[in-house]
């Protein structure tokens, strides 16, 4: 039986984000404080967040906040919301959850970080020694503790919610020990690395476990991965009670604002990354400079997805951003809307590299679909990191895809993201070997479209050759399933499904 119950509303005036940015993190106290009284071991006391969040303009968070005496060995939380399911595939008026302990919510307080699960559980504890996946174990610390929801694509007439928050009373058990994963394999040296650097596991919204995910990422012929929960970094803390010897897991964040998603890659392990934040609040280039600092990359995820929110709408210059996936899971329309703007980025000056991922959530979303394959100097995050910054990368659908590409100009010979530095005068040799796509059409491509292509013979093997001149600012690869259709190699399938994608190599000298 509740003992307390507080009601808070969604709506109201509009409130100027930039003024609740600079009162906290964007967010709004809408209910009142929670005050627990201590209690004997072995006792446990509920109490009850009652309210309701009507229209869009509600707040993008909103602060919950109870009092924790001492004498506290867990909290567990429970809450209900009514989506609206569009039979789409999303809902609206979804009411995600989070949490922060006494050490600090204002926007970027990481010390007070203590999980994230966004809409994807409806309960969650934490304790000294063990949490729910998505949440950090801790000490239970005596002081106020704020339960962070966030009301998500609200239409009328919205949805009611209600929290529960149960304060378990006793002495706290051993301290939880992390197990961060490695950051480099050891006895690895120069080479090429599949890996996949947009994965989810029950550390947010997707289904496998960590094993499950390393079993799934070994099957599909990767050596490394990327640990990117949503807006939570507890799996960094678990990995290393499963990596294998030989397998990198890398860690870090798919930071998931109301504007669009990126990736944190090639994180310290406990690094956070705050989220809480639009476009019109000119904060993001902070997060993104914070994650270069800490030796990472920042990199947009999935820009074109049509979904509000979830499409980039920090600028399509993609200012402040390492790199671009343009290739995210299976190839659809909005990949090739990518891979379009991102060609008309270069041509026009502006170079960032291209990744690939699978973003994968469940079993039926293949792990590696697409992959990375990254020229490093070892297997380790440090060097893939500096690998992939530089474009010594290129994206295949699967590891049976084997590719080589190459401008050579004398002794000099260029791969993914190098340089020949030729001169006007200068002839370039540019050759694509791709095994292991029967029938796929492969094309070389400077900036003012196919340049040479071929088709690979029933044995999967296609090579393309072409000469270049030195002026040719820059040239890249594409190959493509065309389904057997009779096909001009040099012809434009933009519909046609990618195969492999490569970085640029770049021809032409730079002043």
């Amino acid at each position: 039986m509740c003992d307390h119950h507080c009601s808070s509303t969604g709506h109201g005036p509009h409130l100027d984000r930039r003024a609740l940015l600079a009162a906290g993190a964007g967010v709004v106290t809408t209910a009142a404080l929670l005050e627990f009284e201590p209690a004997s071991a072995g006792t446990t006391k509920t109490k009850v967040f009652r309210g309701e969040f009507t229209d869009a303009n509600t707040p993008d968070w909103h602060y919950l906040p109870f009092s924790v005496p001492a004498g506290v060995n867990a909290i567990e939380v429970s809450y209900t919301f009514s989506p609206t399911d569009t039979g789409v595939g999303f809902s609206y008026n979804v009411v995600d959850i989070g949490i922060f302990d006494p050490s600090g919510h204002d926007l970027g307080d990481s010390a007070g970080f203590r999980g994230w699960s966004g809409g994807a559980r409806r309960k969650f504890w934490i304790s000294r020694s063990g949490a729910t996946p998505g949440y950090v174990p801790g000490p239970i610390t005596v002081g106020v503790w704020n339960i962070l929801l966030g009301p998500y694509t609200i239409i009328p007439p919205g949805t009611p919610y209600e929290v529960r928050v149960t304060l378990h009373f006793g002495p706290q058990g051993p301290a939880f020990v992390p197990h961060p994963p490695p950051r480099r394999v050891k006895g690895t040296g120069p080479g090429w690395y599949r890996g996949d650097l947009h994965l989810h596991t029950i550390h947010s919204d997707g289904k496998r476990t960590l094993p499950e995910m390393i079993t799934a990422a070994r099957k599909a012929g990767l050596d490394f991965i990327n640990s990117s929960e949503h807006n939570t970094i507890s799996a960094h803390l678990a990995w290393g009670k499963y990596v294998p010897d030989d397998f990198l897991v890398m860690t870090g964040e798919e930071v998931t604002t109301r504007n669009g998603h990126w990736l944190a890659v090639g994180l310290p392990a406990g690094s956070w990354i705050d989220w809480r934040y639009r476009a019109a609040d000119g904060e993001f280039p902070t997060y993104a400079a914070r994650v270069r600092e800490l030796g990472g990359l920042a990199i947009v995820a999935h820009p074109f997805n049509p979904v509000p929110s979830i499409k980039w709408d920090f600028g399509l210059d993609f200012a402040d951003l390492d790199a671009i996936e343009v290739w995210n899971g299976p190839w659809t329309g909005d990949d090739q809307t990518c891979v379009e703007h991102w060609h008309d980025l270069l041509v026009s000056g502006r170079y960032l590299p291209v990744v690939g991922n699978s973003d994968s959530h469940t079993p039926e979303q293949t792990v590696g679909l697409s992959q990375t394959v990254v020229r490093a100097t070892s297997l380790s995050s440090g060097a893939i990191i500096t690998a992939l910054r530089g474009g010594h990368a290129w994206i295949a659908e699967s590891s049976k895809v084997h590719l080589t590409f190459t401008a050579t100009l004398g002794d000099r010979v260029a791969e993914c993201g190098d340089g020949v530095g030729a001169t006007p005068t200068d002839v370039v040799d540019v050759r694509l070997v791709v095994k292991g796509v029967p029938g796929a059409l492969a094309q070389v491509r400077g900036p003012e479209g196919v340049l040479a292509g071929g088709v690979a013979d029933s044995a999967g093997r296609a090579v393309v050759t072409v000469q270049v001149p030195g002026s040719t600012p820059f040239v890249r690869a594409e190959v493509r399933r065309t389904d057997d259709v009779v096909v001009s190699p040099v012809d434009d399938f933009p519909g046609a499904p990618m195969v492999a994608l490569t970085n640029p190599v770049f021809v032409a000298a730079t002043s």
